[in-house]
C-alpha cells in the first residue's frame, strides 16, 4: 500500500520543478541584460518624450492640461449637473485624484502597445533587448504623471487639504501601479505583433475600462456583495481608490485588496515577460 505513494513523491518534484528553475534563470539573465542596457532606456525614454510633443507649442505643458481639462469637464457635468456623490470630497480634487494615475496608465498602454511595430525600423536594423521600447514608452509616461503631480500639490494647498502619515502608502501604489502597467504592456506588445487587431481594440478598450473604475465615481457606491470581486477583477479600481484614501481622506488603502493588486501585478509582470521574451526571436521577422 505504501509503494505508490513512495513513488510518487519520489518522481513529482523533477520536470516541474526543473522547468521552473530553467524559466528563473533564464528570466534573471534577460534582466540583467535589460539592466546592461538601460542607459539605452534612459534614451529611448528621452527620445519618446520629444517625439510626443515635438512641435508643440506647450511641450510638456500638455501633460498638466490633460488632466486638468479633463477635470473641468467632469466637475461641471458630473459634480454640477448630474450630482454624483464624491465622498465628501470636493469634486475637482475627487476627479484628479483618479484622473492623474489614470492619465499614466491609459497614455503607458496607448504609446507601449503598438511600439514595436511603430519602431520597426529599429528592431529589423540592431540588436538590442526589445523591451526596452514598451518600457521606455511606460516611462515617458511616468515622466508626465510626476509632472501633472505637481498641480495636484497646487490643487491641494488650494483646498487646504493637510498632509498626514498616511502619504507614505503613495510609494507603493505608485510601484503596484508601474508594475502592473509594465505586465500589460509587455503582454499586449508582444501580442499584437501577432495581431494587429489590438491596435484597433486598445482605445476602446480602454474608454470601457475607465467607466468601469472608480474615476467618475467613489468606490464605496459599488454594492457590498459585489466588491470582492470588483476589486479582483479591476486592479486598477484598488489602486485608485487607494490613491484616495491615502491622499484625500487620510485614511490607509483596504490593504487586503491593495495587496491582491500587487500579486495580480508581480504575475503580470512574470508571465509578460515570458511571454515577450518567447517571441522576441521572431519580432525582426514579423514586424
Amino acid at each position: 500500500m505504501t509503494t505508490p505513494n513512495t513513488k510518487r513523491e519520489t518522481n513529482l518534484p523533477e520536470p516541474a520543478l526543473e522547468n521552473f528553475i530553467e524559466w528563473s534563470d533564464s528570466l534573471a539573465g534577460h534582466a540583467r541584460e535589460l539592466w546592461r542596457h538601460r542607459e539605452l532606456l534612459w534614451l529611448l525614454t528621452l527620445r519618446e518624450i520629444k517625439v510626443r510633443y515635438k512641435q508643440t507649442a506647450l511641450g510638456v505643458a500638455w501633460a498638466v492640461l490633460q488632466p486638468l481639462s479633463l477635470m473641468v469637464v467632469f466637475t461641471v457635468f458630473f459634480s454640477w449637473f448630474a450630482r454624483i456623490e464624491s465622498d465628501g470630497i470636493p469634486y475637482p480634487l475627487f476627479s484628479y485624484a483618479a484622473l492623474l494615475p489614470w492619465m499614466f496608465f491609459s497614455t503607458s498602454l496607448s504609446f507601449a502597445i503598438p511600439s514595436l511595430i511603430a519602431n520597426s525600423h529599429i528592431i529589423t536594423k540592431i540588436y538590442f533587448p526589445r523591451e526596452v521600447v514598451p518600457l521606455a514608452a511606460v516611462m515617458a509616461a511616468l515622466l508626465d504623471f510626476l509632472i501633472a503631480s505637481a498641480a495636484f500639490v497646487l490643487l491641494l494647498t488650494a483646498y487646504r487639504v493637510p498632509p498626514s502619515w498616511n502619504l507614505l502608502y503613495v510609494a507603493p501604489i505608485v510601484l503596484i501601479q508601474v508594475l502592473f502597467t509594465v505586465g500589460i504592456s509587455l503582454l499586449l506588445s508582444a501580442f499584437t505583433v501577432l495581431y494587429r487587431d489590438v491596435r484597433h481594440t486598445l482605445p476602446l478598450v480602454i474608454q470601457i475600462w475607465m467607466f468601469v473604475t472608480p474615476i467618475l465615481y467613489p468606490a464605496s457606491v459599488v454594492p457590498e456583495r459585489w466588491r470582492a470581486w470588483y476589486f479582483s477583477l479591476n486592479p486598477m479600481a484598488s489602486i485608485i481608490d487607494g490613491y484616495r484614501r491615502a491622499i484625500l481622506q487620510r485614511q490607509s488603502p483596504q490593504l487586503s485588496y491593495l495587496l491582491l493588486a500587487a500579486a495580480v501585478s508581480c504575475l503580470l509582470v512574470w508571465a509578460g515577460y515570458k511571454y515577450f521574451k518567447h517571441l522576441e526571436r521572431e519580432f525582426a521577422d514579423i514586424v
